[in-house]
C-alpha cells in the first residue's frame, strides 16, 4: 500500500481527476478538473480544466500542467503516478519528454493521497457533503 511517508518532496507527483462528475458551465460546456499533486506533501501543484468529452489534457495543457509543478521547486520529479488506464497519451508523452517515469497505479492505491483533495473539491464546487465516499 502506498503512503506519503514513502516519498521525499518532489520525488513523485500524482496526476488525477479531482471531480466526481463533470463541472457544468452555461457558456463553455462541461469540464473535468485534473490535479497535479506532490506525493510526499500532498500539496496541489497545479490543475487544468479539460472538456468532459476529452480523456486528458491537450498537449499544450499537459505541458502547462507539468511546468506549473516545475515552478514550485525548479525541478521535475523522477516519477509521475497516474491512475491505471488514464492519461495514456498527451500527459504520458510530455512527462517522458521531461525524463519523468510514468507509473500506472490502481486508483484505490492513490486514495490515501488524493482523497482529501477530492473531498475538498466536492464540497467547494459540487455541493457534496462530507459523508460521500472519496
Amino acid at each position: 500500500m502506498l503512503h506519503p511517508n514513502q516519498f521525499q518532496v518532489n520525488e513523485a507527483w500524482i496526476a488525477f481527476k479531482l471531480n466526481d462528475a463533470p463541472i457544468r458551465t452555461e457558456q463553455d460546456g462541461s469540464f473535468n478538473c485534473i490535479g497535479l499533486m506532490d506525493a510526499a506533501s500532498c500539496f496541489i501543484l497545479g490543475s487544468a480544466f479539460v472538456p468532459a468529452d476529452e480523456s486528458e489534457p491537450s498537449k499544450l495543457e499537459a505541458r502547462r500542467l507539468l511546468k506549473t509543478g516545475w515552478a514550485h521547486k525548479k525541478t521535475f520529479p523522477r516519477t509521475l503516478l497516474v491512475p491505471t488506464g488514464q492519461f495514456q497519451t498527451n500527459l504520458l508523452t510530455e512527462a517522458e519528454r521531461q525524463r519523468i517515469t510514468v507509473v500506472p497505479v490502481h486508483e484505490s492505491q492513490l486514495l490515501v493521497f488524493i482523497g482529501e483533495a477530492r473531498q475538498g473539491f466536492r464540497e467547494r464546487f459540487q455541493g457534496g457533503d462530507s459523508t460521500s465516499e472519496a
